[in-house]
């Protein structure tokens, strides 16, 4: 049963406006691409300094940014022979900065939240 859309804009999202935002999360579940967001959150970077920034090795680094750039989640420009990435959607940066905000305030001891990601 269909549920009439509201004025509040409380209705249901479509199946898919869903499956977008599923895909997205999912690329965010990484904890090396939620780095790299969170990196160019801050600010843009080429992947060189992407790769320093979140100790990663350059093809790696690549290889998640060419998946966030397919995803919509990063774009890119070249500044003369490097490729310069960004995160061009406040929506992503924000739901970023508000889930790590968030963590980092429940955390009591630092590795708290470390250790029950990679325990799931």
């Amino acid at each position: 049963m269909a549920t009439a859309p509201s004025s509040t804009g409380n209705e249901d999202p479509s199946a898919e406006v869903l499956a977008q935002a599923a895909a997205a999360f999912g690329l965010l579940a990484s904890p090396a691409r939620l780095h790299i967001v969170w990196a160019l959150a801050q600010g843009e970077s080429d992947v060189t300094g992407l790769a320093e920034r979140v100790g990663g090795a350059l093809p790696a680094v690549s290889q998640h940014l060419t998946k966030l750039k397919l995803a919509g989640l990063v774009r890119s420009r070249r500044e003369g022979r490097r490729q310069v990435y960004f995160v061009d959607d406040p929506t992503v940066v924000d739901v970023v900065h508000l889930l790590i905000g968030r963590l980092r305030g429940r955390a009591a001891p630092a590795e708290a939240p470390v250790r029950r990601l990679h325990g799931l």
